[in-house]
């Protein structure tokens, strides 16, 4: 850091006089680098600086310790959010009004004894502002320990390094009250059956149905490792993942999205928008909170609010490393109201922390959830022990894909969630899809999903077998029947809904046809019958008035 010298250079005489005035320093000229020389020189004297300390006002004290139990420096951002600001004053109205004497915060004190400076360092993530100590005082204050001091609570900033929390240290919030963890969420692997879905779909070109994790959320977690790309699923990769038992395939999500710099949550928290050029680093908050989460117990119920709120007070700017609230457009959705300055903390970085928890690592099956029985908002969470291999532990057991599928002589097909995944992804693409039950998937074979099928170069074989070696009982021998002769002779039956005109005398009809209303009509169905082309019902009534008769129109119900 700079030394006293190189801090306080660019300052006027007017302010280095205020620092030997209140240093009780006797300057013996007015060239501005004599005197600041000479204040250097003085504040060298180790008596001199721990006077000047011990006289210091609390609030100042504690902002002076703080700096230095922080190695000297704090971005500015944070310090002066717990310390204060300085007033923007001209050295004008500053020696007119004497503001150095009637200091407004911790900070102004410290600044006009040239205890306290501020610039930009060059730092990972680009320049940032920092309050700082000069280097050269730092040796001098330390010598003096604070022993008799009373130290406030440590600021607790990480703007350095993500790598804080491990496993025995002192966690942060505290264990989950009965009323928070009244009713539990059970930890799920749900994202594989979504993620299933989802390639299905992609692999189909159809709009992804909304699955119970967002799509947006799934497409991500897929991305991340690699089975998506640029939105189109990889063959290979997509053919391992769902082969893979469920345990490895949930496993492979969980590390690619441990390692993605692209998987970002701040992104995906419900209600908010993110707008503008500017940019968060995702794995490094990603990884800062799981290290704190650590730090809490396995297998014990944790208030989450109470985690949330500890954070909020020990480290407050966890994804912000410039303490830095104001650069970034957020905006709440409800109102387009957008989040600025510290005030709004909870309803972005808390709500950050609150998603990350209830979002991907409940997904990834890491953390299990609770409610108070009477609201639906999560107030308890409790991370997820390691299961040792070959227990019987119920987390272990739902990893099976046993389940086996049924089919009707209608063409309905219903496929368990735990049936193979691989086995419902090709299924899928043979079919119409029904609506999602709790833990059944709905389809249905009809003429049209298997010439979408045939266009991707699937074949009727193929359903056949997966049908066969996946379902629970003999497939209907009338619908493989149904299947074999469409492959062989294609759709010989059709259902179609038309609008029929039909008159009471054969002779209406043949007027009718010589009118010009006649190009409405369409094929004879029988001597008083005939189709109306689409569209064009309206224009027959009329014709029909014109030649003196009115026509009822008869609904279904």
């Amino acid at each position: 850091m700079p030394n006293f010298i190189q801090s306080f250079q660019g300052r006027d005489i007017g302010y280095l006089r205020i620092v030997a005035r209140l240093w009780g320093i006797e300057l013996t000229t007015s060239d501005k680098d004599t005197v600041l020389k000479e204040l250097a020189a003085a504040l060298y004297d180790q008596k001199l600086v721990t006077e000047i300390v011990d006289s210091l006002p609390a609030d100042a004290l504690s902002a002076l310790e703080t700096l230095a139990k922080a190695g000297g420096k704090l971005p500015w951002a944070a310090f002066a959010r717990r310390f204060g600001e300085i007033r923007a004053a001209g050295p004008g109205r500053r020696d007119r009004e004497q503001i150095y004497m009637h200091p407004v915060s911790a900070a102004e004190v410290l600044f006009y004894r040239a205890l306290l400076a501020r610039a930009f360092f060059d730092m990972p993530t680009g320049a940032q502002e920092f309050a700082y100590i000069p280097d050269d005082l730092i040796p001098l204050i330390h010598y003096k320990g604070y022993k008799e001091h009373k130290v406030e609570k440590d600021i607790g900033l990480v703007s350095f390094t993500p790598l804080v929390g491990r496993k025995g240290d002192e966690p942060l919030g505290r264990p989950a009250s009965p009323k928070e963890r009244e009713h539990p969420l059970p930890a799920s692997d749900r994202l594989l059956d979504d993620a299933t879905t989802l390639l299905a779909a992609l692999r189909m070109r159809l709009l992804p149905p909304e699955t119970r994790i967002p799509v947006r959320v799934v497409t991500e977690f897929l991305s991340a490792a690699g089975i998506i790309m640029d939105g189109k699923p990889q063959i290979e990769p997509a053919r391992e993942f769902l082969e893979a038992v469920r345990q490895d395939a949930l496993e492979k999500l969980v590390n690619a999205w441990l390692e993605s710099e692209t998987f970002n949550e701040l992104l995906q928290v419900p209600g908010l928008v993110c707008e503008g050029q500017w940019s968060n680093q995702p794995h490094v908050t990603r990884e800062f909170l799981l290290n704190l989460l650590e730090t809490v117990p396995e297998s014990i119920w944790w208030s989450l609010p109470a985690f949330i709120l500890a954070i909020k007070e020990k480290y407050p700017d966890f994804q912000r490393p410039a303490g830095d609230y104001d650069s970034w457009f957020i905006k709440r959705e409800s109102d387009e109201t957008y989040l600025r300055g510290f005030t709004n903390w909870d309803a972005v970085d808390g709500a950050l922390i609150r998603y990350m928890i209830t979002g991907p690592l409940f997904w990834l099956g890491q953390v299990e959830l609770a409610t108070p029985s009477d609201i639906k908002i999560v107030t308890a969470f409790r991370v997820v022990s390691e299961v040792e291999p070959g227990t019987s532990d119920a987390r272990r057991i739902r990893f099976n894909e046993m389940g086996k599928l049924h089919v009707s002589s209608q063409g309905k097909i219903v496929i368990p969630r735990f049936s193979p995944r691989t086995a419902r992804y090709q299924i899928a693409r043979f079919c119409e899809w029904g609506e999602e039950k709790e833990d059944e998937y709905h389809y249905r074979v009809t003429t049209g999903s298997l010439k979408k099928a045939g266009e991707q170069g699937l074949k009727i074989s193929q359903l056949l077998s997966l049908l066969a070696k996946n379902a629970a009982a003999e497939i209907p021998p009338a619908f493989v029947r149904a299947l074999k002769r469409w492959e062989l002779n294609g759709t010989e039956a059709r259902v179609e809904v038309q609008t029929v005109l039909r008159v009471s005398r054969p002779e209406i009809l043949d007027e009718l046809r010589k009118s010009k209303a006649g190009r409405f009509l369409d094929e004879t169905l029988g001597p008083v019958t005939v189709v109306v082309k689409p569209g064009a019902q309206s224009k027959v009534l009329a014709a029909l008035t014109e030649l003196g008769l009115l026509a009822e129109e008869v609904h279904e119900e």
